[in-house]
């Protein structure tokens, strides 16, 4: 029986997840076997992330120096979680995700599992953001071992304050509906809205000390990068 589009794209973002690779070529990888199962990906993707980068998407997000903005947002387990509880363990990283079924969140949070084992002992961690309903966090978390919390963004609440949230378009919504990935069923709302993926570095002081904001979803914090402004951070 031949394999549906979901199922072969199932099977690239395992593979390019266990790629003993940085992050950037693992996220490539995934790139280039889309672009090579049709040029139709691309023809969507492409004007939607110059769209976004023409009208300044994500600008607006806090700058390195600001105080990153409170939240208090439920874990995969229900339990609500603040800004101020993560910096009185020590220096946090913020990771934005799109949700659990985005291959390249998916690659990105197996990637920050990895660096979260080595951070925890030192005082310095990662948490992710998104705005799927709990059942597909804790999904997620076991999934890729994260040992870090996932949170829950109802409605994109806290990204859109952030000015992160955007609206995908009606193209793009048809293609990722196509391919199984389908945000209504996880965020349980059908406004077509995600954020864009971000990393936040905060200080215990709150001040943001590095951040990564691209409004091209394919691309992402380089792990080295977030490491090594977690451990400079106080």
């Amino acid at each position: 029986m031949a394999k549906t589009l979901a199922e072969t794209l199932d099977e690239i973002t395992q593979r390019c997840t266990e790629m003993d690779a940085p992050l950037a070529d693992r996220l490539q990888a995934f790139a280039d076997e889309v672009r090579r199962m049709g040029e139709h990906f691309a023809v969507a993707v492409d004007p939607m992330v110059d769209r976004l980068r023409s009208t300044g998407a994500g600008t607006t997000a806090p700058q390195t120096g600001d105080a990153m903005p409170p939240f208090l947002l439920p874990d995969e387990r229900g339990k609500l979680v603040g800004l101020d509880d993560l910096l009185a363990k020590g220096p946090v990283a913020v990771a934005f995700h799109r949700g659990h079924w985005c291959p390249y969140c998916r690659i990105n949070s197996d990637a920050l599992a990895r660096a979260e084992k080595d951070l925890d002992a030192k005082g310095q961690h990662i948490v992710a953001v998104m705005p799927d309903r709990q059942k597909f966090t804790s999904g997620l978390k076991d999934d890729v071992g994260a040992p870090f919390p996932i949170l829950t963004d109802v409605d994109n609440g806290y990204a859109a304050s952030l000015d992160l949230a955007i609206w995908v378009g009606d193209e793009l919504a048809r293609l990722m509906t196509e391919s199984g990935w389908d945000p209504s069923v996880s965020q349980g709302t059908r406004t077509w809205t995600l954020p864009i993926p971000a990393t936040f570095v905060v200080g215990t002081d709150g001040i943001i000390t590095a951040r990564y904001v691209d409004p091209d979803y394919r691309r992402r914090m380089a792990i080295e990068d977030l490491v090594g402004a977690l451990r400079a951070a106080r």
